[in-house]
């Protein structure tokens, strides 16, 4: 056979073990399109009709010049018509990268001009601010040309996509520096959403509500996995309580994401007693930032176990987000699992693997992994080292198997030679029903180097900083507790799209305090 040949019969076989995130959307199409694929407001529209609203902005769209790669910059809030323009880019093989409307100007052009977007789509809410950032490519409105565009166009011809193309473009961005993309590929999210129904055991009558940012993982992954499965997805455009409870009345719901700071709300509806959950899969993430009586209050209102997960927008769910909470339950630990489909080590700085007890970095390889960060060589050839991708998280494994988390690797207080990780002291904190929130950070000192300091939300007024103190010295060793507690509102604290407290920002913003 000659080369030639060769090359041909190789791409049949790859392309024969490959799917693509539209192919299993389509199958949902044909096994029932007169299913509700939307529902926004009191707007529903059924796969069928969205498959022949996606095919004919895939028309659209090569008409524009996008083609099989070419990137597509997406400034929206959560809305239908995003939807249709993560499908229609997984049908032609083009790729969204979904951008941060939290961003201030400069990041934002940062993250549009990493990509080299093909075009710009943004709604009516952020079409100046896409105009701002002077970029020479076409700008497409949402409520002034997506719907003509759809109209105008002739539906595209099936094209040759391969699962490990990228298909979405999630930003990340750690302690400093600008955001990093993402490339999360076909094959991952094709993963991520297998994930969810073996671990977390959602069926694909199991809807999600899309309430997140859309530029999200906790949205985009769920999303497409539900359109993949024949489940509904409901859109809302942020976080309302109110809506969100009343879809968990009348809906079946597989993962119903709800953050550190939405968790609260949710609950204060729940807890009237007229209000009856119908079905849901899992409630909650992130039970290490959460205190742990919340977590009882809001499963057991829900009568859902609390997902105990750890996860990030490079690995998805994995790789440890298996264990679920049983409703009602006061958890004695927050100990992880290890999700199907990833294997996991624990390493040092060198690579080499940790023994039990010892924190270690998080390295993970399966195939919800992403594709890399995009353009950015020097990264990827660090983070990928030996084939493993390292998280930056610190973990301890324990000798059951499971782990428990330490802290990020990069934030760490050296204290007279000591590590202190602050998750550790915030665990305890957070495992009193008298604290609301918490956070942990360093403090210059002059004899030690630094110190840890915490700011404490009270959910009792009465709580004092002795009575901290004491919670602290019966747990914790003793350069471990925190040399001062500030007091704090809940809603002062900063947080990220994920509701996770900005360490970095807390230091800025109470700088006064910690010098």
């Amino acid at each position: 056979m000659d080369e030639t040949r060769q090359a041909g019969v190789g791409v049949d076989i790859r392309r024969a073990g490959s799917l693509t995130v539209y192919e299993l959307f389509a199958a949902q199409v044909a096994c029932n399109p007169h299913a509700i694929a939307i529902e926004q407001g009191e707007m529903q529209i059924s796969y069928g009709a969205l498959d022949r609203r996606v095919r004919k902005l895939a028309g659209a769209l090569l008409r524009l010049g996008v083609a099989r790669g070419a990137r597509i910059a997406l400034l929206s809030e959560n809305r239908y018509e995003y939807i249709e323009i993560q499908l229609a880019a997984a049908f032609i093989g083009a790729i969204v990268a979904c951008q941060n409307w939290r961003l201030v100007p400069d990041e934002l052009r940062h993250c549009v001009t990493l990509v080299s977007p093909a075009l710009i789509v943004a709604s009516v809410r952020f079409a100046e601010r896409a105009e701002a950032l002077a970029i020479d490519v076409p700008i497409i409105v949402i409520e002034r040309d997506h719907d003509r565009l759809i109209e105008t166009a002739e539906p595209a011809s099936p094209m040759p996509v391969d699962g490990e193309d990228p298909l979405i473009i999630l930003y990340t961005s750690g302690t400093t520096g600008l955001p990093k993309g993402a490339a999360i590929s076909h094959r991952a999210e094709i993963a991520r959403n297998i994930v969810l129904r073996l671990d977390l055991r959602a069926t694909e009558q199991d809807g999600f509500i899309a309430w997140a940012p859309m530029f999200h993982m906790g949205s985009t992954d769920q999303l497409l996995g539900a359109l993949m499965s024949g489940a509904t997805v409901f859109v809302i455009d942020g976080f309302d309580a109110e809506r969100i409870v009343s879809i968990m009345e009348r809906e079946l719901l597989g993962w119903v994401l709800l953050m550190p700071g939405s968790i609260e709300p949710v609950v204060e509806l729940l807890k009237t007693g007229k209000r009856r959950v119908r079905s849901v899969r899992a409630i909650g993430a992130m039970a290490d930032l959460v205190p742990k009586a919340l977590v009882a209050q809001l499963s057991g209102l829900a009568n859902a176990p609390y997902l105990n997960s750890f996860g990030s927008t490079e690995t998805g769910l994995p790789p440890a987000s298996a264990v679920l909470i049983p409703p009602g339950v006061v958890p004695e630990r927050l100990s992880k699992r290890k999700s199907t489909l990833c294997d996991l080590r624990l390493v040092d700085p060198g690579g080499n693997e940790v023994p039990n007890g010892e924190p270690g970095e998080a390295a993970v390889r399966g195939p919800t992994v992403f594709s890399g960060y995009w353009n950015a060589d020097a990264t990827n050839a660090r983070d990928f080292a030996n084939g493993w991708f390292r998280m930056g998280d610190l973990f301890r494994r324990n000798a059951d198997g499971s782990y428990d988390f330490v802290d990020r690797a990069k934030y760490m207080i050296k204290s007279g030679g000591e590590n202190i990780y602050p998750a550790e002291i915030e665990r305890v904190l957070l495992a009193d029903a008298r604290i609301g929130d918490a956070v942990v950070v360093r403090k210059a000192d002059p004899t030690w180097g630094e110190v840890p300091v915490a700011f404490v939300a009270r959910a009792d007024e009465s709580l004092t900083d002795l009575e901290v103190d004491r919670l602290c010295r019966a747990s914790l060793a003793g350069y471990k507790r925190p040399k001062a507690v500030h007091f704090v509102r809940f809603e002062d604290f900063p947080r990220s799209t994920t509701g996770k407290i900005l360490r970095h920002e807390m230091e800025a913003l109470y700088r006064h305090l910690l010098t």
